[in-house]
Formats: C-alpha cells, sequence, structure tokens
C-alpha cells in the first residue's frame, strides 16, 4: 500500500503554496500585458478559423491566457476563498465578452464567410470533449503547482481548446448562424466547467489549507454545485456523442450498401448524395450507363432494412435528370481526352524507343577505331531492316567504313570482333567502301 501511495504522490516536487497562488492571481487579471496578449490571441484564433490554418489555430492556442481565471476559479473554490472565486468568475465574463466582440467585428468585417472545416470542428461537441477538458485541466493543474513547469503547460493549452470555439461563436454571431453559434459556446462552457473541476479537485488532492472555515452546510452547497453544473454539461454532451454515434453508423451501413449492392457488381457511380436530415433522409445515386425500372428500385429499398438503414428513401437518378446527363457528359469528354493524351504518350514512347535503337556513340567508336586501325577514313554505323522473301524481316547492325587501302581478312575479322565486344551484339556485317587514291593534277599553263 505504501508503494502505491509513492507511485502516485503529487507532493514530491511541489512548488512553495503560497508562490503557488501568487502565481494563480497574477494570471487571474486581465490588465496591462494580459489584455494585450488576450486581444492578439483573438484576432490570431479568428484569422486562423478563417483561413482554415490549423497551425494558426495552434498557434492562438498556446499564447491564449484564458486558461488563467479558469484555473483561479477552481482554486478559489478548492480553498472556499469566495472573493477569489467573485474575482475570477469576473474576470472569466469579461475575457469571454471581449473575445465574442474582437471576434464577432473580425468576422463581420472579413469578405471571407465561408464555414471552414476548423470551425465546423468546433459546432458539434459532446462526450468526448468533456474527457478532453477534465484530464487536461488535471496535467494543466499539476504542472502549475509543480516547482519545474515543464512541458504539459502547453499541451493542456492545445488540448483544452478555449479561444477556437469561443471564436468561432464570434462567427456564429457575426453571420447570424445560431446553431454554431450555440454549439461553439456549449463546447467552450464544457472546458471552462471541466478545468475548473479538475482544478477543484486537484487542490483537494493536495489538502490546501481552505482560506476560512466553512460549516458542513457551505461545503454541501459547493457540492451541489459542481455536480448540477457536471449534470448540465453531460447530459447534452452525452445525448450529442450518442447521435454521433448513430450517425457514424448509418454512414458506414450506407457505404457498405452501396459497395455491396452496386459496385461489386460493375456498376459506376458517377453521382453520390446523402441527406441525413431525420424527417426525411435520402440517398441519390447517378450511374454512368445503367439504367433501373421501378421494380428494381423498389427492390432496392426493400434491401435497406438489410443494412439496418431505417426511414431513408433510395433515389436512383436517371438519363431523364440534367444534371446527371451533364455529369456523364463531363466524365465521357474526360476519359476520351485522357484516351487521346495515352495515345499521343504511346506514340511518343514507340519513336523514343526506335529512336534507342538506332542510337549509337558515334563518335567515339570514330576515335577508337582509328587508334586501332588507323587506315579507316570514314565510318558508319546503323541499323538496318533486312527484307527476305515469304514476307519476313530482321533487324541487322551495318558498318560501313572507308578507306585508301581495304582492310585484309584478318583486320576485318579482328575490326567485326571488336565492334561486337564493345557494342555487345551477336551479330554485325562490316562493309568495306574503298576510296580511290586521289592524285593532284598540275595546273595547265
Amino acid at each position: 500500500m505504501n508503494k502505491l501511495t509513492k507511485i502516485f504522490n503529487l507532493h514530491d516536487g511541489e512548488d512553495d503554496r503560497e508562490k503557488t497562488l501568487e502565481i494563480i492571481k497574477k494570471n487571474i487579471d486581465f490588465t496591462g500585458a494580459n489584455l494585450w496578449i488576450l486581444a492578439c490571441a483573438i484576432i490570431v484564433a479568428s484569422v486562423g478559423l478563417n483561413v482554415n490554418s490549423t497551425a494558426v489555430v495552434i498557434g492562438a492556442m498556446l499564447i491564449s491566457p484564458l486558461m488563467g481565471p479558469i484555473v483561479g476559479a477552481g482554486f478559489a473554490l478548492g480553498v472556499y476563498d469566495f472573493n477569489l472565486l467573485k474575482k475570477s468568475l469576473r474576470n472569466l465574463a469579461l475575457s469571454t465578452i471581449i473575445g465574442l466582440v474582437f471576434s464577432t467585428l473580425y468576422f463581420y468585417i472579413s469578405p471571407f464567410k465561408d464555414v471552414q472545416s476548423e470551425i465546423l470542428a468546433r459546432t458539434t461537441p459532446n462526450i468526448y470533449d468533456i474527457l478532453i477538458a477534465f484530464f487536461g485541466g488535471i496535467v494543466g493543474v499539476i504542472a502549475v503547482t509543480r516547482v519545474e513547469k515543464g512541458n504539459p503547460i502547453p499541451g493542456v493549452a492545445i488540448a483544452t481548446a478555449l479561444m477556437p470555439p469561443l471564436c468561432t461563436a464570434g462567427f456564429g454571431l457575426a453571420t447570424a448562424n445560431w446553431s454554431y453559434f450555440l454549439g461553439a459556446i456549449y463546447l467552450y462552457c464544457i472546458n471552462c466547467v471541466f478545468i475548473g473541476i479538475a482544478t477543484f479537485l486537484i487542490i483537494k488532492y493536495l489538502k490546501y489549507a481552505p482560506k476560512k472555515q466553512v460549516d458542513e452546510k457551505q461545503q454541501k452547497q459547493v457540492r451541489y454545485i459542481i455536480t448540477g453544473l457536471i449534470l448540465v454539461m453531460l447530459v447534452p454532451s452525452a445525448y450529442l456523442a450518442y447521435n454521433l454515434y448513430i450517425e457514424q453508423q448509418l454512414k458506414k451501413n450506407i457505404e457498405l450498401f452501396i459497395q455491396n449492392e452496386f459496385v461489386e457488381n460493375g456498376h459506376t457511380i458517377v453521382y453520390k448524395r446523402t441527406d441525413l436530415n431525420k424527417q426525411n433522409r435520402e440517398i441519390e445515386l447517378g450511374f454512368l450507363t445503367k439504367r433501373f425500372d421501378k421494380k428494381e428500385i423498389d427492390l432496392y429499398n426493400k434491401k435497406l432494412n438489410k443494412y439496418h438503414i431505417s426511414d431513408t428513401k433510395l433515389v436512383i437518378l436517371q438519363d431523364s435528370t440534367d444534371r446527371l446527363l451533364t455529369m456523364k457528359g463531363d466524365i465521357l469528354n474526360e476519359i476520351r481526352g485522357s484516351q487521346k493524351v495515352d495515345d499521343r504518350d504511346i506514340k511518343i514512347a514507340k519513336l523514343e524507343n526506335e529512336m534507342a535503337l538506332n542510337r549509337f556513340d558515334d563518335v567515339n567508336i570514330y576515335s577508337e577505331s582509328k587508334i586501332l586501325f588507323p587506315t579507316i577514313a570514314k565510318f558508319s554505323i546503323a541499323n538496318h531492316t533486312v527484307l527476305m522473301e515469304k514476307d519476313s524481316t530482321f533487324k541487322e547492325t551495318v558498318v560501313i567504313i572507308s578507306s585508301e587501302n581495304p582492310l585484309s581478312e584478318e583486320e576485318k575479322t579482328k575490326f567485326e570482333l571488336w565492334l561486337k565486344t564493345k557494342l555487345k551484339l551477336k551479330r554485325i556485317q562490316v562493309l568495306q567502301d574503298i576510296q580511290p587514291k586521289i592524285v593532284p593534277t598540275k595546273k595547265l599553263k
């Protein structure tokens, strides 16, 4: 038991408690440098969300001072310092309002109002976000109470993302998209509450001395408040997590249905759209060549239940649909265009191969042959197609040499053997072109 207690002991490496309290109080205030850093972090995060840059969003998380008042609130609850709690909550509310104002103004002014994936990721919180916030908060407060703060602080800032959901809520306000605003602000509240609760639990575990003695009634009130906050955050997030699981399973079943019933039967799908609206779920499919009659479509609709796809209608777009016709035309044109390109590439490759077969390093061969056989004056080498009877042909390497005095049979044999060895050829034919000796004539007077 003592060994187990030693393993989980958090008192080793713990910083002076008065010093820790001063650090926490300092990080609560949003005046001077902290206010400037907060404002800049809001703009950086908003720009990152706007241009869909993960790196910029992570940078904003790292420089954000938003965790200060949250940790302060959890710490204040742990030591029953209600003045510090009020101050922490007041500063947290102030920083939240500042974040919403700055991000809303940015997104209102920004000409880019497209919903990027970085924004969408902060609009549908679930129970997993609670786990991240809670365990990230535990790591964060443990790091705060250490003598050496170490690397956990930046990691906690990234994992327990506070700035991105706050700025996403600003995007929802700027674009009047209330579902985005509510989803993002709910995620922001989840992070704040569970980081605070994690801080409270670690402070109680470390047995920090209370600021003042409180009676059992006040302690119960604190426990009731924390329990209420946990339930308020946990129940909706658990419901959203369940819906996410159902949606993922439905998508998986739809993909399995399409793969088994159409793709594996050789039907080329050129258009696919799934609408998972709970009231009117639809799967729209368009095919390149295959047409289906009403009986076949009804049969496929019945097969949906086999794949546990309930309350969903399969709609197959036929050739009469304008958008399908346009899509088919585009695909066929693309195929034809790619075929033309492929044919051209094949012809070019064929010509290059033919050129490579007929290409010799004439200059080097001639230079070396002159050293071995000085009487050679001219030299030519090439592959020739030799025609024979019965429409048969074969390739043969032919070398033509010219010299004032012809090579002897022995020299010619040596020349052929040298060329065969150098060019790694089994067969070669050497032809001699004897050049008459030119005698200069006297000029006529």
